[in-house]
């Protein structure tokens, strides 16, 4: 017997087994419980997500012995066809080679025949968004009124290219991506069955590199047991250099020197990432997403739940980010997505990456400038304490100066005058400030948002001493 690919081998036979559509599944459970079955379906998404996986189980519970039914027994030859894909009364066609009118008029000629077996005949057109436009319109009218055996499926990765005049006529479906987290547990029960030995950090990379599609991480799967000895576990650096993804441990190298300000570290992991032929502009996309989820991981642990990583992988973060704060890692996500764009478009990309990476090690007055702020908040409050404001005399204690018609008293006049005051009084002298704190260098994001308040303060001191 011949190899069967993984992604074949554990393709979904029910509603039930599907992972990450139970948006779909539930209604289309739902409604054939309740006899609502709609004569045409349109299900819309992105590569490997189950399209045309769930047509076939709706085509097992519409012809099931037992139904129709959300749950086909699987035994009875109706189910056993179909899953074997020679069931007479499952017609899968291929839009992208029969797009033409004469296609669809062969097939318009087929629509009045019974069910060989089965209660329903069920066309299914992949890719139909390949039909050509006189296609579209020949299957308007038997679209809109099909005999009542007849149950049209459309599967699409552009549901943009459909004409109105079609979208108007079927009911739609939009898959999704399917989460992470889903493709893991199924890639982990994959992996139990094959007796693979495999560690969840890798399976993450497996499911990371699927890009939300099963069928695409089964594919890389089913690679990375062939590229590894039989019997030897395998890990994270037989996945990478297979799949030619990143090193997760050279990521965290990268991520962790930035943080500490190490430049040689962080560039000796630039090279190595070089050295090992990974694409730069792949390690800044992949550093972006290690800055991601530190940073969520420093927000608190409610954040947590929004980081796809192993615990091992989580812990690591946890522990180089105790300490800086959340907005220091927001201004470097930021220089890395400006650093990403310029490592993409420019001709020398090694280069520009080392010099970004060594301008966001070199910067140093970052995170805890807040405290600075304090301290020189304090030393503002202790300065206009040592000089208060000079009080206000009396009103009845001042005299009163004389008025156009009360001349001014003889005794009054005879009197020795003050000497005028000075025009250009001296200002008190201030007790010595104290030195300025010394400003803290713990990682390398500029904080110029909270430094050049630290300057504003210092100028506010500055006037404040020289006005007294």
């Amino acid at each position: 017997m011949s190899y069967l690919a993984i992604a074949r081998k554990y393709r979904p036979s029910t509603f039930e087994q599907m992972v990450g559509q139970n948006h779909v599944t539930r209604t289309l459970a739902n409604a054939i419980r309740s006899g609502r079955i709609h004569h045409a379906y349109l299900f819309c998404g992105a590569r490997g997500v189950g399209k045309t996986t769930a047509a076939r189980a709706l085509a097992r519970s519409l012809n099931c012995a037992r139904g129709p039914t959300p749950e086909p027994c699987g035994e009875c030859p109706s189910c056993r066809d179909v899953l074997a894909g020679s069931s007479p009364d499952l017609m899968e066609i291929d839009g992208a080679s029969n797009n033409s009118v004469d296609d669809i008029r062969a097939l318009r000629d087929t629509v009045g025949y019974a069910p060989t077996s089965g209660k329903y005949r069920i066309y299914l057109i992949d890719e139909v968004h390949m039909l050509s436009k006189p296609a579209f319109n020949a299957l308007l009218k038997t679209l809109e009124e099909p005999p009542a055996h007849v149950v049209f499926i459309f599967a699409t990765t552009e549901a943009a290219k459909i004409p109105d005049t079609i979208l108007s006529r079927v009911q739609r479906f939009d898959f999704k991506r399917i989460a992470e987290t889903g493709v893991v547990e199924r890639l982990a029960e994959i992996a139990v069955r094959e007796n693979v030995r495999i560690q969840e950090s890798g399976l993450r990379m497996i499911a990371r590199a699927g890009e939300g599609s099963m069928r695409d991480a089964q594919s890389l799967l089913d690679k990375v047991i062939a590229f590894s000895p039989v019997g030897v576990a395998i890990d994270d650096r037989t996945i990478a250099e297979t799949l030619g993804l990143v090193d997760r441990a050279l990521l965290h190298r990268l991520f962790e020197a930035l943080v500490a300000g190490d430049a040689a570290a962080a560039l000796d992991s630039v090279a190595s990432a070089y050295h090992w032929g990974h694409e730069l502009t792949q390690l800044t996309e992949e550093l972006l997403e290690i800055v991601r989820h530190a940073t969520f991981v420093r927000m608190g642990a409610a954040l947590e739940t929004h980081v796809d990583l192993a615990a091992e992988e989580v812990q690591r973060l946890r522990d180089a980010v105790a300490g800086t704060d959340a907005e220091a890692l927001g201004r470097l996500f930021a220089a890395l997505v400006d650093l990403h764009d310029q490592v993409a478009r420019a001709p020398r990309p090694r280069a520009v990456l080392e010099m970004g990476i060594a301008r966001l090690v070199d910067h140093k007055p970052t995170t805890q400038l807040s405290g600075f702020v304090g301290r020189l908040e304090s030393l503002e409050r202790r300065l206009r304490q040592a000089n208060p404001a000079p009080a206000r005399a009396p009103s009845h204690q001042a005299p009163r100066p004389p008025t156009a018609r009360e001349p001014a008293s003889p005794r009054r006049a005879s009197k020795v005058e003050d000497p005028p005051p000075d025009e250009h009084p001296r200002p008190p002298v201030a007790p010595a400030p104290e030195p300025l704190p010394a400003v803290p260098a713990e990682t390398p994001i500029a904080g110029w948002a909270v430094f050049s308040a630290a300057i504003a303060k210092i100028g506010g001191l500055a006037t404040a001493l020289l006005q007294g």
